[in-house]
């Protein structure tokens, strides 16, 4: 099951978009179900201020695990933590013209706002067609890291 689908399922059991990605990336950053709900679980609705969506706070939080500190070199570690980011941001800002919840959720969706993801799977739901979004644009960011058309690892997450 691909890790948009399960962000899908976990905000259809009532999570918020943080907890959804995060948590449906458990099987690569290795933190447990229960870790990564409980992690991510003020940082739905902007981290209830309205400001940076929380499917994107989940999505950041899974980009920085995989993105290793290197401790002999800290400052250079910030830096590349926050170059792939700001390339997320970028990316997300770019199909839905905002980062911020309060923005995204009145703004109503086309079809051509529509991730592939959330296309295939029939994902109809505001929030659960951004939190499929930042799912599929973490996959993307992975598969491009890697050089390959696989997320890494290659692991296959799981519900």
């Amino acid at each position: 099951m691909k890790h948009c689908q399960l962000a899908d399922l976990y905000h259809l059991k009532g999570y918020n978009c943080s907890q959804s990605v995060l948590a449906a990336f458990s099987d690569l950053t290795g933190l447990d179900e229960q870790t990564s709900l409980s992690v991510a679980g003020s940082f739905g609705r902007g981290a209830g201020s309205g400001e940076l969506c929380g499917a994107i706070c989940g999505a950041l939080m899974v980009l920085g695990m995989q993105t290793p500190v290197d401790t002999s070199d800290p400052a250079g570690s910030k830096l590349r933590a926050v170059a792939r980011g700001r390339e997320f941001l970028q990316r997300f800002a770019q199909r839905f013209g905002s980062v911020r919840c309060e923005t995204l959720l009145p703004k109503p969706l086309s079809q051509e706002d529509l991730p592939p993801s959330a296309q295939g799977l029939g994902i109809t739901d505001h929030c659960s067609i951004l939190a499929a979004a930042a799912a599929e644009l973490v996959e993307e960011m992975l598969r491009e890291q890697a050089g390959t058309g696989q997320p890494s690892p290659a692991s296959e997450p799981s519900a």
